[in-house]
């Protein structure tokens, strides 16, 4: 991807990165030459972004050529709205608290120049801040009320605004931003598009293991794309790839859920995409939504204050309680006498509003069907931990925390099995999914619905081998092309 910074006049921006284009204001906006390049990213360095002025059109002209800018249009646009600031910078609170203990005064101006701050005393936080706030050139500003700090509004900043005292460390930082080793690493030349794979080094069952990840990898590289590996530090680099894949466990409340809503702002094709995260996470979104399609589901009933003591009569004992955004088998929990479901259902509604309650069905195993795109992609019988009730046991022997598996050609699954897991899947979207059944006197009955399933070396590819890998990398290089072919008719 060409990286092109735009300023009113280069001769005054000492810049030192021959991988990067610094062109004027004017030309990028008249020069016929930057309206037929693609895979541009636009870092917007001009003197003004007031309504109508150079540095607007320069943001404005990037998104009708389908270059990506940085401000861009709606970043420039949202920060005019303290509202809107003060919602989206609400996980930063702690950081924020922590960053500015220190200072004295009441109120507090923080420039920050492509994520740093130029005393060094709080780059932690001007990073954070260039993550939810997309802009190379920032001014946050803070107020102390009642012995906490609070943002009171972030700005991009024009470069004409910028203390002359200052200028020389906007562009010591802006080399620095641009001769890290991502942005000059030489790609093959039959690379097209630039794929994302957002991983988490330590996460302790992660959706994909390394061997997973290289097949993957090799896959998508088969069909042209560049693919790097990033984790949650590289937020602000997302609109620099055409494509993301998230490979870490999603939640909403979580920064897996602000990338998939970036890239999909940014234009990206994402999967897991933020309507299937809101939808497969909440429990209780899915025991609705499932009802209502009439797709045979556990006795369940949805808990709050109210009708907390009608638990026992409807569901009977032995039941299980769940947090509506639980997963890996955490946050569910089997109780089996009165006493035990009153203390649960106590801890469990202080830490949510809304719980679930399902009747217990045990079962040997659970199906899991991975379907991608509606169509059936993998199928395997996850077995229960030794000695428990659940596929994981995280109390257990570190030996026996997880049950075996089978994996099974797609012809050989029960075929109202498959009906149903891709009936499910088509209520939340056409991603990747990962649907949990159990097979109850010859019903097929769902148990959940994961937007992000396991694709692990030797298990869930155990039948397709490679092609797996090939599916999913050719799902993301059709929906690209699709994306591009509607933008291109758009503009002619």
């Amino acid at each position: 991807m060409q990286k092109i910074v735009v300023v009113n006049n280069p001769k005054n921006w000492k810049f030192h990165n021959p991988e990067v284009l610094v062109v004027s204001s004017k030309d990028y906006l008249t020069n016929p030459e930057y309206l037929k390049m693609r895979d541009v990213r636009i870092f917007n360095l001009c003197s003004s972004y007031r309504y109508q002025s150079k540095g607007y059109y320069v943001s404005l002209l990037a998104e009708a050529r389908s270059h990506k800018a940085m401000p861009s249009l709606k970043t420039i646009e949202d920060l005019k709205t303290n509202t809107i600031v003060k919602i989206v910078s609400e996980d930063t609170d702690d950081l924020i608290q922590k960053s500015l203990k220190k200072i004295l005064t009441d109120s507090f101006e923080l420039n920050i120049y492509f994520g740093r701050d130029v005393h060094g005393h709080h780059d932690k936080l001007c990073k954070e801040l260039i993550n939810l706030f997309q802009s190379p050139l920032l001014k946050a500003v803070f107020k102390r009320i009642e012995e906490k700090w609070e943002i009171q509004s972030v700005k991009p900043i024009p470069l004409k605004d910028i203390p002359i005292d200052q200028l020389h460390f906007v562009q010591e930082f802006a080399d620095q931003f641009f001769n890290r080793q991502r942005y000059n690493a030489a790609k093959a030349d039959t690379s097209i598009y630039d794929l994302a794979i957002l991983v988490n080094p330590d996460e302790r069952h992660p959706p994909s293991d390394r061997k997973a990840l290289v097949r993957f990898i090799a896959a998508a590289e088969d069909v042209g794309f560049s693919v790097e590996l990033i984790t949650h530090e590289d937020y602000n680099r997302i609109g620099e790839f055409d494509a993301l894949f998230i490979r870490e466990t999603t939640t909403v409340n979580h920064h897996t859920y602000r990338f998939a809503r970036r890239g999909e702002v940014e234009g990206l094709v994402v999967i897991d995409d933020p309507q299937s995260i809101l939808r497969c996470t909440n429990k209780v979104y899915l025991a609705e939504l499932l009802a209502n399609a009439r797709i045979n589901i556990p006795g369940t009933m949805i808990v709050h204050s109210e009708n907390q003591d009608e638990v026992m009569e409807k569901m009977g004992l032995p039941c299980v309680l769940k947090l509506p955004d639980s997963s890996f088998s955490q946050g569910v929990i089997k109780v089996k006498t009165e006493k035990e479901l009153k203390q649960q259902l106590f801890l469990l509604l202080k830490e949510s509003d809304l719980i679930i309650a399902q009747k217990f069905m045990p079962t040997p195993f659970d199906w899991r069907i991975g379907v991608l795109d509606g169509e059936p992609l993998f199928a395997c019988k996850y077995f229960m931990a030794k000695d428990h009730w659940q596929i994981y046991n995280w109390e257990g022997q570190k030996k026996n925390t997880e049950g075996d598996h089978e994996s099974f050609a797609i012809e050989d699954v029960p075929e109202n099995v498959i009906n149903v897991a891709i009936k499910a899947t088509k209520l939340i979207g056409r991603g990747l999914y990962g649907v949990d059944l159990k097979e109850i006197d010859g019903k097929a009955v769902v148990i959940e619905i994961n937007d992000n399933p396991n694709i692990d070396y030797g298990v869930e590819d155990f039948i397709l081998k490679d092609k797996l890998y090939e599916r999913l990398a050719n799902t993301f290089r059709k929906r690209i092309d699709k994306l591009r072919k509607r933008k291109d008719n758009l503009e002619y």
